[in-house]
């Protein structure tokens, strides 16, 4: 059984690891180093990415993340997530963990009361599917093999880069499934 980590400091953990749990996978909290043992995926959850990142150094979870990054572990980061696994923030002298290969503008689409949800098509699954948006960022540009999934109102909301899944939005509070087994996907095809 595939065991997910998801990366328990803020935001939707539980969600995202009932989702897991939905698709047969075993979910694996990550509050500290130890826990990033023997787990196939990790998924950086929503909330904001200023106060993950200092509870990252705080717990001494960045540089470790950060290893496993550059030694192939696939990751999904959704929204906070998303700027934490982003190469380059719009306004920041640096990134946070800096390893997926797009440019990422925060809180892109509104505050808090701008929330919104919407249907998007997924475009290499052909599927559509619903999106919860919540301060969401956006991906402003993308390195060259990166792939662009999804986008809303002519921004990217959705990409892959090699091992690495980053969305805008929270597809952890609805009740599908596919984004996530797409990242199951993706584990299987790195294990390999």
């Amino acid at each position: 059984m595939k065991k997910i980590g998801v990366l328990a400091l803020q935001g939707a953990v539980r969600e995202h690891m009932d989702q897991i749990e939905s698709v047969g996978c075993e979910a694996v909290v990550v509050k500290e180093a130890n826990d990033l043992i023997g787990i196939n995926g990790l998924i950086l959850p929503g909330g904001e990415s200023t106060t993950i990142r200092k509870l990252l150094d705080r717990f001494h979870l960045l540089e470790p993340i950060q290893r496993l990054a550059k030694q192939g572990l696939p990751m999904f980061g959704t929204c906070a997530g998303l700027i934490l696994l982003a190469g380059e923030i719009v306004g920041y002298e640096s990134p946070h963990l800096g390893v997926m290969n797009v440019v990422v503008q925060r809180n892109s689409f509104g505050r808090q009361v701008d929330s919104f949800e919407c249907e998007l098509t997924i475009s290499k699954l052909e599927k559509t599917v619903p999106a919860v948006f919540i301060r969401a960022p956006h991906i402003i540009s993308v390195g060259e093999d990166v792939e662009v999934l999804a986008t809303y109102q002519e921004r990217i909301v959705l990409a892959r880069d090699r091992h690495f899944l980053g969305c805008s939005f929270h597809p952890e509070l609805t009740k599908d499934t596919t984004i996530l087994q797409y990242f199951v996907d993706m584990i299987d095809e790195y294990s390999k």
